[in-house]
């Protein structure tokens, strides 16, 4: 499409955009998030097909007034956590979906370079796990009980002391990313490499099913949290490494808001998670199969939803519910 026929398309649309956030006070702030979601795309589109256009500059001011207005001056109600988690959140996730693609994919490589090292050098596991713990597990497998490790201590301070780790590791993938997302893409690698080769030390003494049943029930939960902490922290990198029309120091501060706000939504899983790890996995080897995987399964097509399938019903909504085409 030619440029001039672009803008007198989509003209009336970016005209009533400015007047929207021109407002002092927003009546109706999910109009302006629908909006929003129009010029995003036709920032994008712009900036592939037209990239050295001022229409790119007008395009990019818009988005960042936009941003401001949504996220900064809408109005407090009753309402507002909900429409955080379910609106807000899902948007950003939406938005930086590419990052969670490559997430997926570095720790996926992860685990296979975990599991294939663990096959191929006999102490490849004492070296990441630890003589200490590897020595444990073996006497809890003699014994009956592979997974013991995860009975000692108390609930409440299991929950608590495993909770605070789980923030602390999805906290440290995100941050990270100041490094350009090199040190986020470290901590994936570490995790991943450690659960592939701790999964196959299970199998390989014959455990592997007693080992599912003790540690996905919180586990599905906890890995997948840390996959989009570190998906967050990748998006954080790449607002430094590549600013686009932003001016760099900008470009950092919108990703460091936007990840803050996507990490929050992080949290209830990794404490979800810390609680089954504290009050249920402890018995995940003494309960029916059946229910084990039933909770695995429930809980990852919990997470699952939230951060994959989710954001795209929202757009998907917010397209077909808007009258701007």
């Amino acid at each position: 499409m030619r440029e001039i026929a672009f803008i007198k398309q989509n003209k009336e649309k970016w005209l009533q955009f400015e007047s929207a956030i021109k407002e002092k006070n927003i009546s109706h702030p999910e109009e302006l998030s629908k909006l929003y979601l129009h010029l995003i795309n036709d920032l994008a589109f712009a900036q592939t097909y037209y990239k050295k256009s001022k229409l790119v500059v007008y395009l990019n001011h818009l988005t960042i007034l936009a941003f401001q207005k949504i996220y900064k001056s809408k109005k407090e109600d009753k309402n507002r956590v909900l429409q955080f988690f379910l609106l807000d959140v899902p948007l950003l996730f939406y938005t930086y979906k590419k990052y969670i693609y490559y997430a997926f994919i570095i720790f996926g490589l992860s685990v296979g370079i975990g599991l294939l090292s663990a096959i191929y050098d006999d102490s490849f596991v004492r070296l990441i796990l630890s003589d200490g713990y590897v020595n444990q597990t073996l006497e809890n497998i003699k014994e009956g009980n592979p997974t013991a490790v995860y009975k000692s201590g108390t609930n409440w301070g299991s929950f608590i002391g495993i909770t605070f780790n789980n923030l602390y590791v999805g906290l440290k993938a995100f941050v990270f990313g100041i490094t350009g997302g090199i040190g986020t893409a470290y901590v994936m690698l570490y995790n991943g490499i450690m659960l592939g080769s701790f999964q196959y030390f299970f199998a390989k003494h014959g455990v592997l099913l007693q080992s599912v049943k003790g540690i996905w029930i919180h586990g599905a939960m906890e890995i997948f949290a840390i996959v989009m902490e570190g998906a967050i922290g990748l998006m954080l990198g790449a607002s430094i490494i590549f600013p686009k029309t932003f001016k760099r120091l900008d470009s950092f501060k919108r990703g460091m808001r936007d990840g803050i706000k996507m990490m929050i939504a992080t949290f209830p899983f990794t404490i979800a998670a810390g609680f089954l790890e504290g009050f249920v996995s402890r018995y995940g080897n003494d309960m029916p199969t059946a229910l084990a995987f039933f909770i695995i399964l429930s809980t990852l097509s919990l997470i699952s939803y939230y951060f994959l399938i989710y954001p795209h019903k929202v757009v998907a909504k917010i397209t077909s519910d808007s009258s701007l085409v």
